[in-house]
């Protein structure tokens, strides 16, 4: 049937992506039908529309570069407790962090996963290629060429992506300077007991503690340099009075 109005475009486009599992692209529904590409794009604002006015449950979305139908995402917690409901098998945080390095650094090797981790990822990587996440996309072109990984159209299925531009910017989750100088000043150990008082005068016990301590090593490191230069300092002084 070679469609004759948008209607028909529309009717053809619902049910191809009722039974699709993955995406379809403009061009692939366009040939299938039998239109052109500017008529699915038609069709497919018409129904995305259509569904919002009417409210469904259900919304035409542009996925990884094609069209599904997904659930709206005011529906969401409905939805997670369904898919959640008695599935034992979900990613571990250590997956999920690594699946957002190799996200966000793609092109990205293990070994640049593990420096950045902290760990080593190996494990973690093929936990990700076997559930489809991320596959090999390229080599490195130096030594040893290794294989430089990056998502797949899954990763963007499941996220509801159109591409990875779309994944929210890191700088939403950086800490403010005041955060990070909170964190900085926390994390310093000084050894100046002066120092070591906060901005209202006052100084926790660990931190005179410490102060103190390093105050103390660093007096018993001078007194020994001391000593080394001048062994017999007594002596000197008898020598110089033998001279007189």
């Amino acid at each position: 049937m070679i469609p004759s109005s948008t209607t028909d475009i529309t009717r053809a486009i619902e049910a191809i992506l009722m039974i699709a599992d993955e995406p379809i692209a403009p061009k692939q529904l366009a040939g299938i039908i039998g239109c052109s590409n500017d008529d699915i794009e038609i069709a497919a604002a018409s129904l995305i529309q259509s569904y919002a006015d009417d409210q469904r449950g259900f919304v035409l979305q542009r996925v990884a570069g094609g069209f599904r139908f997904q659930s709206h995402p005011d529906l969401a917690p409905v939805v997670e407790r369904f898919v959640l409901d008695g599935q034992a098998s979900r990613l571990s945080a250590a997956a999920l962090e690594t699946m957002a390095i190799i996200a966000y650094k793609q092109p990205i090797s293990r070994n640049q996963i593990s420096s950045i981790r902290g760990v080593n990822a190996e494990g973690v990587v093929r936990t990700l290629e076997a559930r489809g996440y991320v596959e090999e996309i390229a080599r490195d072109p130096g030594p040893g060429r290794a294989a430089l990984y990056g998502t797949t159209p899954q990763f963007l299925e499941r996220l509801g992506l159109n591409s990875v531009d779309e994944l929210p910017p890191l700088g939403q989750f950086v800490p403010d300077a005041d955060v990070v100088e909170a964190l900085e000043t926390t994390l310093l150990v000084n050894p100046d007991p002066v120092a070591a008082i906060d901005a209202d005068g006052e100084a926790s016990a660990l931190d005179v503690a410490m102060a103190n301590a390093a105050a103390d090593e660093y007096a018993e490191d001078t007194a020994e340099h001391t000593d080394a230069a001048d062994p017999d300092p007594a002596g000197d002084e008898f020598a110089s009075d033998d001279a007189e």
